[in-house]
């Protein structure tokens, strides 16, 4: 607990530099800017087999049409309790969402679909991602997954520096 804690207090007061930092030292990677360009997207999509690319589509197909169920059962209410008592509920989506795919030595593509689509679809204005690298590089399938579940911003981040970065901001990435 006190490790991550420090570490989550450093990339509150340092920013970008704790972030680095932490890339290297954990993930061992260094780069002038953790979010991908669109170019890194494409080669990532562009290195999917045709079946790989149909695999995903249909998964994300089944997770974002129970998405749509489920948001479509989350209904408003208003009621008129007594004569001008009005009580009621509204279901509005938060406007800025992180959402973490864990990585390592197995991708969690799942993570990326069930994330990054569900709050898609619940209306979320910002989704942003972070997965840690694949060896030495952003995981081509976890971000394929990112990308087409419509993430926004996509960050070859790990760990506590990923999750750090998207709740207290930095200087290059705005928090959520």
């Amino acid at each position: 607990t006190e490790t991550v804690e420090a570490l989550l207090a450093d990339v509150e007061t340092r920013g970008d530099a704790a972030v680095r930092e932490l890339a290297i030292k954990f993930d061992g990677l260094d780069r002038k800017s953790y979010r991908l360009s669109k170019a890194e997207i494409q080669t990532c999509l562009d290195r999917m087999s045709v079946r790989e690319r149909d695999d995903m589509e249909f998964a994300q197909t089944q997770v974002r049409n129970f998405a749509i169920a489920q948001k479509n059962a989350l209904l408003d209410i208003e009621v008129e309790t007594l004569p001008g008592v009005i009580l009621g509920h509204r279901n509005i989506p938060i406007s800025n969402v992180g959402c973490y795919v864990p990585g390592g030595q197995y991708p969690l593509l799942a993570s990326a679909h069930m994330s990054v689509l569900t709050a898609k679809v619940a209306g979320c204005d910002r989704v942003i991602t972070a997965a840690p690298p694949f060896k030495g590089e952003p995981a081509p399938l976890i971000v394929a997954a990112q990308h087409l579940a419509g993430a926004d911003e996509i960050y070859c981040l790990g760990g506590v520096q990923a999750i750090a970065a998207m709740a207290y901001g930095t200087e290059s990435i705005q928090p959520v």
